[in-house]
């Protein structure tokens, strides 16, 4: 199968259901940015060192392909079948956050990203996830998307921000609170 077909070169694409649309409507848009969020996870993963903490990556990666289905899929009867996010997907974020706020000193202000790489990295994913979100919602306005692939970015984008608070004390980085007007 060759990667070209070249039935994109005037700016559509094909939607799961066979429609065709441009590359700048709304639903492109939006799995478009999960796409993306998809690779800044992949990037983050290569940068972390715990083996765990990778396998909650790649499990978050293949949920998020998983968004990226749903929200490409425009038929009520599609051929193709679309793989469904659960409820538990929810949970094991939620777990996975409280899991590691035990091991974080309480959050007192806002934290200004940085102090160390692997940290950064969770936090540009963090914000290409609230981008994904925006573009769900507006996607929403119009179409029909499942609860759950809102709820579920929506934890995702706090769960990046644990992690980066996380990876930051384990890399003995310092995290820096955000004061207003320095």
């Amino acid at each position: 199968m060759k990667i070209y077909t070249r039935s994109g070169d005037k700016g559509t694409t094909s939607l799961i259901g066979g429609k065709r649309v441009t590359t700048s409507n709304r639903r492109i848009e939006a799995y478009g940015t999960v796409d993306e969020l998809i690779a800044h996870i992949g990037l983050l993963r290569d940068q972390v060192s715990s083996s765990t903490v990778q396998q909650i990556l790649i499990n978050i990666q293949d949920k998020l392909m998983i968004c990226a289905a749903i929200l490409a899929s425009d038929c009520e009867d599609c051929k193709v079948r679309i793989p469904e996010l659960k409820t538990a997907s929810l949970q094991e974020l939620e777990d996975a956050i409280d899991n590691m706020e035990k091991e974080l000193p309480e959050l007192t202000s806002f934290v200004l990203p940085g102090g160390h790489a692997v940290s950064s990295f969770a936090h540009v994913a963090r914000t290409v996830c609230r981008r994904a979100e925006r573009r769900i919602v507006e996607l929403s306005a119009k179409h029909f998307v499942p609860d759950i692939v809102l709820q579920y970015v929506n934890r995702l984008s706090d769960f990046l921000f644990v992690l980066s608070r996380k990876l930051l004390v384990d890399n003995q980085g310092d995290e820096l609170k955000w004061i207003a007007g320095l």
